[in-house]
């Protein structure tokens, strides 16, 4: 399966034939293309059907926003993993997917092999961004942290935090799971668990709360 495990991928792109060479690298990776399609609209109707793990998803459809489609997406029973692959790298394009629910950023500028890497790591949790993209992501967390948190929350073991300080500087499992020497599983099952504790739904959120808290700071 080269690694993918065959994870069930959908792919959102209005140009037919970007949209068919993505589906076909995909599958050619191994990976389970259970749809391929080229609106907003449709792609909430196939996903609702299809139950994708990750849907690579264009900004630019004829018929909704990106983020719209991304919001829709994450507000599903099962939502998948969104990431993003666009021509853009505007700042605000980036910000509204993230804001939207996305996991990850891609431009479409990337190699193959960096797209199915973001993929692969989108699919295990990661959150993905394009170099230079990640710093402006985590930049406009830091300024919406302007207020401490008030009150006790929730209480989190000295591992999960310790996992979280990893998160909040932008490792990935892997890298978190080397430097603690821990199974990829268990560092996602702490961070699993961490998102359960603090009532959020993705990675990006979390990486929010702990700068919020200052657990990217040495």
């Amino acid at each position: 399966m080269k690694g993918s495990d065959m994870v069930r991928v959908m792919v959102v792109d209005d140009h037919p034939m970007w949209r068919d060479g993505v589906a076909r690298d995909l599958a050619e990776a191994g990976y389970d293309v259970v749809a391929a399609v080229g609106e907003g609209a449709q792609a909430l109707r196939v996903a609702s059907a299809v139950k994708p793990q990750v849907v690579v998803l264009d900004l630019q459809l004829p018929d909704m926003s990106g983020a719209e489609v991304a919001l829709g997406l994450t507000a599903l029973e099962e939502p998948p993993r969104v990431l993003v692959l666009s021509a853009s790298a505007e700042q605000e394009d980036v910000l509204e997917a993230v804001k939207a629910g996305a996991s990850g950023y891609l431009v479409k500028s990337a190699s193959g092999a960096e797209f199915l890497d973001a993929v692969q790591r989108t699919a295990n949790g990661d959150a993905v961004f394009t170099p230079g993209l990640a710093g402006l992501v985590l930049g406009e967390y830091r300024r919406l942290a302007a207020q401490p948190a008030t009150g006790e929350g929730p209480r989190l073991t000295d591992r999960e935090t310790e996992v979280l300080r990893f998160v909040a500087k932008g490792l990935s499992y892997k890298q978190i799971a080397d430097k603690l020497v821990l199974s990829h599983r268990t560092v996602q099952n702490h961070v699993q668990n961490t998102l359960n504790k603090l009532q959020l739904h993705n990675r990006v959120e979390l990486v929010r709360y702990a700068i919020e808290q200052g657990l990217d700071e040495d």
